[in-house]
């Protein structure tokens, strides 16, 4: 009889602002496993419980509010570990630098199919939980 505990579906937090990218993203997520929990705002999360490992953020950067960018480093300093993933359309040099200073990769809108699968399945894999 095998005695294994399952392991835990990690969980992927969304943040957009757009609800029609969020339905989206959470739906494909959904299909490959994952748990998916959305936010419509960095706000929105920082409100909850800090998120759990396992688990990934996924953050767009122009937000309402608080960017991408800061909901992390606020989450940073909450000791939130998570592995991260911003995404944003035509990033300037300033915020490459910025992400990269903070130990984040960048994903740029347009998504190519499975490019955000795969980088959260090597961040994950990185920064086992």
């Amino acid at each position: 009889m095998d005695q294994r505990v399952p392991l835990p579906r990690p969980t992927i937090y969304i943040v957009d602002d757009d609800d029609a990218v969020r339905r989206a993203l959470a739906f494909a997520l959904d299909l490959e496993g994952f748990q998916v929990e959305t936010y419509e705002s960095g706000e929105a999360l920082l409100r909850r419980e800090s998120p759990q490992p396992p688990g990934c953020l996924v953050i767009d950067e122009r937000l309402p509010g608080a960017s991408g960018l800061d909901t992390l480093r606020e989450l940073r300093a909450r000791q939130v570990a998570l592995p991260a993933v911003l995404v944003t359309s035509h990033p300037k040099p300033s915020f490459r630098a910025a992400a990269a200073a903070a130990g984040v990769p960048i994903l740029e809108k347009p998504l190519e199919s499975g490019t955000l699968v795969e980088a959260i399945h090597t961040m994950l894999e990185m920064r086992p939980d």
